[in-house]
């Protein structure tokens, strides 16, 4: 890492909540969350905007949720968001060889419509060579509503706010799964 964690006794008091909280779900205090300490406000803010995107309310659903951030991951070249974002869509029912496939997931036929509109949108909004088209939302509206479009932006803008952080500092991996090849081929 290009920013190394303080000491865990040196983070303000109302962070250890959160640390707690990482332990018990992850088995370890996530690095970067001890690199986003740093600056605490900034990661308290973070770190509530995450558990707004990621509640169980939420109208985009779990499995899709976690697609589209390994993918964004793999975009950013994030490793260590590759590696917990591999982990959780595995835990969330999807297989390995769908992981695997995710790269290249144009050519893949383990891809669902509702999937791929995302997956092409999640692209044009990561990728800085792409932009965003009437077609992308002609596809998105066939299986989100508006209300579903802004939970799926704010997921990706989010997606690649933390894994452009992680891999500008250099977070390693914490071993959460056997990573699938990271593709940097940014097709189509």
């Amino acid at each position: 890492m290009r920013i190394a964690p303080k000491p865990l006794k040196s983070y303000p008091w109302y962070l250890k909540p959160f640390f707690w909280s990482q332990r018990r779900k992850y088995g370890a205090v996530l690095d970067p969350a001890l690199v986003w300490g740093r600056a605490p406000r900034l990661f308290v803010g973070v770190a509530l905007l995450y558990g707004m995107i990621d509640r169980n309310s939420s109208p985009i659903d779990p499995r899709l949720r976690s697609l589209i951030t390994v993918r964004v991951s793999q975009l950013n070249h994030c490793a260590f968001c590759v590696d917990l974002n591999s982990s959780t869509l595995m835990k969330r029912g999807v297989d390995m060889e769908k992981v695997e496939a995710l790269p290249d997931w144009r050519e893949s036929n383990l891809f669902d419509d509702r999937e791929r509109a995302a997956l092409d949108y999640a692209e044009a909004v990561t990728l800085s060579d792409k932009e965003t088209t009437n077609a992308h939302f002609i596809a998105l509206r066939e299986h989100f509503d508006e209300d579903g479009i802004v939970e799926l932006t704010g997921l990706i803008a989010f997606q690649n706010l933390s894994s452009k952080f992680n891999a500008a500092l250099d977070v390693p991996p914490q071993g959460f799964c056997a990573l699938p090849s990271q593709s940097t081929d940014e097709k189509g």
